[in-house]
């Protein structure tokens, strides 16, 4: 394989979006205001190709092989994640969604991990783990001493898979009212 990791670009969309949506479940649902499974990937898109919000193509990384979309990373830094959440509050405000709170999901010295996502032909062949090294290697060069993620805590696998690449559980977190653990990674 010659996988390749790049920033994602808007005409990616097709490939990401369906991804992110495998990745955050129901969530979609409330970060877009819509029910109907079609009307949540039309809105996702929307905010992807726009570079104001946490899924923007502007956060997200692509593993491509042949230029195919293998796996996805979006990943931000807990500053920048402020003004973003309160710009899609914005504009669910402004298309009459739904009230929605966002939760926060890092504290303000991190870079986070928001959802790694691998295509399901494709899983089992170390992508994930890629797209994560990837994380920790762009932390760095960006010069962060941390980065963090959210497992759910009965996702034991993932969480064995994130203390071998050298995350450690610092805290208990809730993501709409969910039980998370908060993973660290310091450099």
């Amino acid at each position: 394989m010659s996988i390749i990791i790049r920033q994602a670009q808007p005409q990616d969309a097709h490939a990401v979006v369906p991804l992110i949506i495998d990745a955050i479940g129901d969530i979609a649902n409330r970060l877009t205001g819509e029910q109907t499974a079609k009307a949540v990937e039309q809105e996702l898109t929307v905010l992807f190709k726009r570079e104001d919000n946490r899924h923007s193509y502007l956060n997200t990384f692509v593993a491509v092989e042949n230029e195919h979309v293998l796996g996805i990373l979006v990943y931000y830094n807990g500053v920048e994640a402020i003004q973003m959440d309160a710009n899609l509050v914005k504009w669910l405000e402004e298309k009459n969604a739904p009230s929605i709170i966002i939760d926060k999901e890092a504290h303000e010295d991190e870079y986070y991990i928001d959802t790694v996502c691998v295509a399901q032909e494709a899983r089992g062949k170390g992508i994930g783990t890629l797209l994560l090294q990837f994380a920790i290697e762009e932390t760095q060069k960006r010069g962060y001493a941390k980065l963090s993620l959210n497992v759910e805590t009965q996702k034991e696998d993932a969480r064995r898979l994130y203390e071998r690449l050298g995350f450690v559980i610092t805290e208990p977190w809730s993501i709409i009212d969910e039980p998370f653990h908060h993973m660290v990674k310091q450099f």
